[in-house]
């Protein structure tokens, strides 16, 4: 008869999970150290703006995205838009406070950086994106050389 095995994987599997369940709860015990009701407002804020409100608005754009596609008859070429698109857009949520200057001198009390240039480098990062992302298109996509004949 066999024998029944949890499924729990290697040890190193579980050496991992352990490894990552501590750092998790030393993260955890320091972050609520300072402000424990804060950091939970932040993360029920959190949750509740993701899901009420931005996994719908995806949800439109995507949908609007594909539509206008399938009426140019370019839905094979979705992926090249949503993936910079939505890179873009992650970064953009997570520097948005800097972007906007809201949490500047924070930053700057914090870190003793400077918070100018958020902008700019997300604009960068997002052009770097879209331009990559339409060299990998055309790369995909080259049309065969005019000086060839057809069957050679």
């Amino acid at each position: 008869m066999r024998r029944l095995r949890p499924p729990l994987g290697s040890p190193l599997r579980l050496l991992l999970l352990a490894c990552s369940f501590a750092l998790t709860a030393y993260a955890g015990v320091r972050l609520l150290a300072e402000d424990p009701f804060a950091v939970a407002l932040w993360f029920v804020g959190a949750a509740v703006l993701h899901d009420i409100v931005l996994v719908p608005l995806y949800g439109a754009a995507d949908r609007a995205l594909l539509r206008g596609m399938e009426r140019s008859g370019h839905r094979a070429r979705t992926m090249y838009v949503r993936v910079p698109a939505a890179l873009s857009l992650l970064l953009l949520l997570v520097w948005f406070p800097l972007i906007t200057g809201r949490v500047a001198d924070r930053y700057a009390r914090a870190t003793g950086l400077s918070p100018d240039g958020f902008l700019a480098h997300w604009l960068l990062i997002t052009a770097a994106l879209c331009g990559g992302s339409a060299a990998v298109y055309a790369l995909r996509h080259r049309r065969p050389r005019l000086g060839r004949r057809p069957g050679a």
